[in-house]
This record gives structure tokens, C-alpha cells and sequence, in this order.
């Protein structure tokens, strides 16, 4: 005779995708498996085309722990991996965890227990970026600094409510199926996206500031202005795609590049007042540095601004170059079918 299930601490499957991931991998699922929950939970990694030891560290994973299960995912692209780990599990909460993140303790407990106070299909919390070095250190104070990302609740905190997005989710299986999981074609960005499509359906998306992830930055300036030109890039492909998605916190960073390169093409040709803007721009990133870098050695504090101004203008650069044929593409794509739980 089967058991009942237990209503109270439904069954849980986490969904890893990785790619070059050797760094953290280990860390990261050792942090799910040491999570104290009374439900049944498993860990689907999915497996790009890493060039590191990442698929040797994942068999090492599933050899260890009977939990653990590996499903390729030949393109490398995440929507990719996030949809053939969901087609791989098996049970109906579903938690997102990327490669280099590490769940708080408790973490899934108290985002089952919030799913059922307020009806949510997603819920989520606060991006903690932690660093390793000083470079590391300084990204993680811009990147949860108001003059670094602005009012976004998942990066700099709040209070808990409804919310657009939030960091990676914990889901109702039934938001991922209806909506037919992520769209492939948005290599970026597929969390705003079917965030949206999720509230369009008439879901609600829950922030809390009980959730924590604890998040490693990019190690170096040009993986960090890859990051961010790709956000800026694919969140205009967001605004094209669904129109009202767009807000001012978006537009903030494109506007800030089009007036410092004004003011400098200005200074150059016609007056020197020109150079009031750019000049503007660099004050204001070395005095939010002050209150951002609190507590952090010299040199972390020292690279601060290196970090926002590559933030703001990378996501600025992004977004204005981002090419129509994205948006002509992404619509012209057909959402994935129903991604029903593997038989595994």
C-alpha cells in the first residue's frame, strides 16, 4: 500500500544548470543535501559542454548521494538546461539553483512553508553576492548597492510582497507546465520573461528577504561587462517582447551612456562644460563607493567604482545595441511543449 504523500513538506526536485562550473559545483549541491527538510527532495544537474572538470565533479556527485542525477544539455544555453532538468524530475515543487549559488539553511523549508501562505507560484529572495578577493569583494558591494542595481528588491533587500521577478525561484510544477517552462530562445533574461508570462496568467510572484542565495561574482572586469552587456541586451529583448514590461530603473543605465558620451563628444568639440556630465557620473560612483565598500579592505574598496561604472555602462551598451533580429527570432520560436515529470 503507498504511502500518502506529506501535504505539509511536498516532494522537491532542484534543478542545477552548469557549465564550467568546477569552482563551486561541489559546494553548491553539498549545500542543497545538507538542507534540513523533512520532504523528499532530489537534484537534477543539468550538463553543458564544460571545458573543466565540472562533469567529472558531477559523476563524483551522483556516486555519492543517491539524490543526485545528471541530465545532458548539448547546447550549453540555460533555458536549455533549466527545461530538460524540469523534464527530468519528477516532483511537484521545483527549485532553481544555478552552479555557483549556495542556498541559506533552510532554505527550502521556509520556501515551501511561503508557497502555501500566500498562494504563490514562484517565490524567491535576495541575491547575496559574496566575494572571495578583493575584485570579487568589490563587484558583491556594487551589486547589492542601490547605486549600483537600484530599488531591485532581490539584489538589495525589503520587505516581503509581491513582486515582477525574482533570484532563480522556488515554483509550483504546475506555473512551469502551464507556461510550457522557459523559452529556449531567451539565453538571457528567461527568468524576467516567464516571471511575466506567469503574472500575465494571473500567478503571483512572491519576494521575501527570509530566502537567501549566496551568489559569487564574475572573477574579472571583462566577465563582468559580458554579464551585464548581456543583460541589457536581452532585457530590451524582454521590452519588444512583452509590451508593458519595461519600467525606469531599465532605462536608467542607457540614458546615463548617451549623456556621458554626449557630454564627452561636447567637451571634445564645443565647450569643456560638456565634461560636467561624465564628471557628474564619476563623483556620484566614487561617493556611493563610500557607504558601499563599509567595511571592506582598501583595495576592494578601491575597485568599487571600477565595478558600477562597468555594471552601468556594459547593461547600458546592451540594451541599446540589443538587435531587433532577437526579438523577430524569439517571437517567431515556439514555446517548449509541456514538460512533464520524467518516469525516472
Amino acid at each position: 500500500m503507498n504511502a500518502k504523500p506529506d501535504v505539509r513538506h511536498p516532494a522537491v526536485s532542484v534543478i542545477m544548470p552548469v557549465l564550467d562550473e568546477e569552482r563551486h559545483l561541489r559546494g553548491a549541491v553539498e549545500a542543497i543535501l545538507a538542507q534540513e527538510y523533512a520532504g523528499e527532495l532530489e537534484v537534477v544537474i543539468a550538463l553543458g559542454p564544460s571545458k573543466d572538470r565540472t562533469d567529472e565533479i558531477a559523476a563524483e556527485l551522483v556516486a555519492e548521494d543517491p539524490r543526485v542525477h545528471t541530465v545532458p544539455n548539448p547546447t550549453g544555453r540555460t533555458p536549455a538546461a533549466l527545461n530538460a532538468a524540469i523534464k527530468a524530475s519528477r516532483h511537484p515543487i521545483v527549485v532553481r539553483v544555478d552552479g555557483h549559488g549556495m542556498l541559506s539553511p533552510n532554505y527550502i523549508t521556509t520556501a515551501v512553508r511561503l508557497l502555501e501562505e500566500t498562494g504563490a507560484m514562484n517565490v524567491g529572495g535576495i541575491m547575496h553576492a559574496e566575494g572571495e578577493n578583493a575584485w570579487e569583494h568589490a563587484v558583491a558591494a556594487a551589486m547589492t548597492s542601490k547605486i549600483g542595481v537600484g530599488n531591485a528588491a532581490f539584489h538589495t533587500g525589503g520587505e516581503a510582497g509581491p513582486a515582477d521577478t525574482v533570484y532563480l525561484g522556488v515554483f509550483r510544477r504546475e506555473a512551469l507546465e502551464q507556461q510550457g517552462g522557459y523559452n529556449e530562445e531567451f539565453i538571457r533574461a528567461q527568468d524576467w520573461e516567464l516571471n511575466f508570462r506567469i503574472r500575465e496568467a494571473g500567478g503571483l510572484i512572491w519576494f521575501s528577504p527570509e530566502l537567501r542565495v549566496s551568489y559569487r561574482p564574475r572573477p574579472s572586469v571583462k566577465a563582468l561587462a559580458k554579464q551585464y552587456k548581456d543583460y541589457g541586451r536581452w532585457r530590451h529583448v524582454v521590452a519588444r517582447y512583452h509590451e508593458g514590461s519595461i519600467n525606469l530603473r531599465y532605462l536608467a543605465p542607457p540614458v546615463a551612456l548617451c549623456a556621458i558620451a554626449a557630454g564627452i563628444v561636447a567637451g571634445a568639440l564645443v565647450t569643456p562644460l560638456g565634461f560636467v556630465i561624465p564628471g557628474g557620473y564619476l563623483a556620484a560612483i566614487v561617493a556611493g563607493s563610500v557607504p558601499a565598500g563599509k567595511g571592506l579592505p582598501l583595495k576592494a574598496r578601491l575597485q568599487i567604482p571600477v565595478a558600477l561604472a562597468t555594471m552601468h555602462m556594459t547593461w547600458g551598451y546592451g540594451f541599446l545595441t540589443s538587435p531587433r533580429s532577437l526579438a523577430k527570432r524569439v517571437i517567431a520560436s515556439r514555446r517548449p511543449a509541456v514538460l512533464s515529470p520524467s518516469s525516472r
